[in-house]
């Protein structure tokens, strides 16, 4: 992904996407609805894991859960929203999901994942980690508060990436996290991919100049 945010004084609104309003509708989300959405699913699983697993289990798989997306939100991000397509008709499928951002990385509605984009992947993590817990670790009561941690790391996530576009952050920890995903927007887009956090950028050798 090559491009740079565009002269929003050029283009004030939201790029539309579809033709149809129907599904121009859902490339819109506000960060409530993903609170909304998944903090009580997070928290209907830590009470699953209450009735069923050890004290020490429940902690060890939620901060294990919390661990794995900081991983899972720097692989998606280099790999998958910053793919280099070939095609032109993959280039605007990326351009849908992540292409947008970085063309207008200030517009309110478009800086946390979309359901239709979050859904089907908390699917695709929930029974990955079902495979590999329950059915190959033996493990099962792992699954639900490891779950739990993933998407409270994911809630932590989006959050952060929305505070880094529209909060002041200006100290701390937090003017940090700024001015390194602003870099990743104004300087170099194939760079800094962390969000929440440059761990895996470090380690990855992804930090920049």
């Amino acid at each position: 992904m090559e491009h740079l945010p565009i002269d929003k004084s050029k283009n004030p609104e939201s790029i539309r996407l579809f033709r149809s309003d129907f599904l121009e509708f859902f490339t819109h989300i506000s960060p409530v609805t993903i609170v909304v959405i998944w903090t009580p699913i997070a928290v209907f699983l830590l009470y699953r894991a209450v009735q069923v697993a050890a004290l020490w289990t429940i902690l060890a798989a939620f901060f294990l859960g919390l661990f794995l997306w900081t991983l899972a939100e720097y692989t998606l991000h280099r790999f998958l929203f910053h793919y280099q397509a070939k095609s032109e008709r993959a280039k605007r499928i990326f351009f849908l999901f992540h292409g947008v951002h970085h063309a207008q990385p200030q517009d309110k509605t478009r800086l946390v994942m979309p359901l239709p984009v979050s859904i089907p992947l908390a699917l695709v993590f929930y029974g990955l980690f079902h495979l590999v817990f329950a059915v190959l670790l033996r493990a099962p009561t792992w699954v639900a508060p490891l779950t739990a941690g993933f998407m409270v790391g994911y809630l932590i996530y989006d959050l952060t990436h929305y505070a880094t576009h529209h909060f002041p952050m200006r100290s701390g920890y937090a003017k940090y996290l700024k001015r390194y995903h602003m870099a990743h927007h104004y300087k170099d887009p194939n760079t800094r991919f962390g969000v929440s956090s440059p761990l895996w950028d470090w380690i990855f050798g992804t930090m920049g100049d």
